[in-house]
């Protein structure tokens, strides 16, 4: 369990090499909301843009998951609750007036990039034009 790395994979980089390839800035691994006791792998605070970046066994990937041969119960009980966590966190910063988006390891990082720099610019001219207020 020490070798798994919860922040800084590889999907992860090349997310972020792309965003700041971009121009954009942004907080990694950081708590998009100070009382929650949960981080986002990159965060845009200004625009209140958390995103998440889900490896496919420990957030139960529909496409690659494959449940545990050994102590089933166990984990798959992991992978559920990472499950129903990754769900509250979404309504919790939803409520909270933030964007969330959430990608699986396996998908196009070119593509997640593009789709992060779209939301965070359309979020970024809302709030110059003054539609998105800072406390929404």
């Amino acid at each position: 369990m020490q070798a798994i790395r919860s922040r800084d994979t590889k999907p992860e980089r090349l997310i972020r090499r792309l965003l700041h390839a971009q121009g954009l800035r942004y907080r990694v691994a950081a708590k998009p909301l100070p009382d929650l006791r949960r981080t986002a792998d990159i965060v845009f605070r200004p625009t209140k843009v958390a995103v998440f970046i889900d490896g496919c066994y420990w957030h139960g990937c529909p496409e690659h998951y494959v449940p545990p041969k050994t102590n089933e119960g166990y984990w798959s009980g992991k992978v559920a609750g990472n499950m129903a966590r990754d769900r509250d966190t979404d309504r919790i910063l939803r409520e909270a007036g933030w964007t969330v988006l959430r990608f699986w390891e396996h998908e196009s990082p070119d593509e997640c990039a593009r789709a992060v720099l779209r939301v965070v610019l359309e979020r970024r001219d809302a709030l110059l034009k003054g539609k998105l207020g800072r406390d929404e």
